[in-house]
């Protein structure tokens, strides 16, 4: 019996992992792929306080190596369902094995919608990316696309136009979908283009795996090559809370339908990181979940003692 088992090993997880080791809780945390969640994809990190720059997969590590010997205890597996059982909560993997904890924190993250091209994975970092917060700066004054067409693509677009030389917008349904006021503001900008009723086919890549251009495609069957230095994909996002919803309440979206204070429905379980319902989707912010979270696993496991 674990006094927090904490479902997911990304940054929320691992900073919820380490406050509660900080205030004597025994803690297991179970990851299902890698620790370190999104951030390992990103090789040059230049927005976390304090440090000018850093590779996520570095960060990642020396942030495992921390929990581990503050004296976590880790484990890689699914889990598929959490149960309420009052004073403990049960977590079934889907290895078949059980756990028990008297405190959940779900940390399970999202993952970015893939336009499924070869290649794409492999250029993450190297031309490929789904974040202008994190990685516009590596583009200055180059020329980039853009992959989608709601809010967060014309976002990630407004960011980029006042950086790159050259932005162009690529939407495979027939008119862009974000807010009007924002398509007005973005493509009055001088170094922005748009293309619509087109889709993304394949990518360009040189010997270095590195980004070189992409093709699209119109209705007609007719293609083209765009050369370009970057491609911001901004498709959209996909929690995968709804093996918890029994525990967690979920919103029309998927994600956990949480306040800032990290608290679910039930007592004793909490949610921390991207997959809660929130307007900023950082490692920053996800850090302070998994901080808010833990203190809140802390205060209601010093109520039962």
């Amino acid at each position: 019996m674990y006094d927090l088992i904490v479902v997911g090993g990304g940054p929320a997880g691992m900073t919820a992992a380490l406050y509660a080791l900080r205030n004597g809780k025994s803690v297991l945390v179970l990851e299902k792929s890698g620790f370190g969640g999104q951030i390992t994809h990103s090789p040059k990190v230049e927005n976390w306080p304090g440090t000018a720059r850093m590779s996520g997969n570095a960060y990642a590590e020396a942030f495992l190596e921390q929990i581990l010997d503050q004296g976590a205890e880790v484990d890689l597996c699914e889990v598929v369902r959490v149960e309420d059982q009052g004073d403990h909560k049960t977590v079934y993997t889907a290895e078949g094995d059980v756990r028990e904890a008297k405190t959940v924190i779900l940390a399970t993250g999202v993952r970015h919608r893939e336009l499924g091209l070869t290649g794409e994975r492999e250029m993450i970092g190297e031309g490929v990316s789904y974040c202008a917060v994190c990685d516009g700066d590596f583009f200055k004054d180059r020329k980039v696309c853009v992959a989608g067409g709601g809010n967060s693509a014309l976002q990630e677009a407004m960011l980029l136009a006042g950086k790159c030389a050259h932005v162009t917008m690529l939407q495979d349904l027939p008119e862009f979908t974000g807010e009007k006021k924002l398509q007005e503001l973005l493509f009055a900008r001088p170094n922005v283009s748009t293309r619509t009723g087109v889709k993304i086919v394949d990518l360009g890549m040189d010997e270095n795996v590195q980004l070189t251009g992409v093709t699209i495609e119109n209705a007609a069957g007719e293609r083209e090559t765009i050369d370009c230095d970057g491609l911001f994909i901004a498709i959209g996002l996909i929690p995968e809370n709804e093996p918890f919803a029994g525990v967690a309440k979920l919103d029309a979206w998927g994600y956990f339908d949480s306040p800032e204070s990290c608290e679910t429905g039930t007592p004793g379980i909490f949610v921390a990181g991207d997959c809660r319902a929130k307007a900023v989707r950082q490692l920053t912010t996800a850090v302070g979940d998994g901080s808010v979270a833990a203190l809140a696993a802390c205060r209601y496991l010093d109520a039962m003692a």
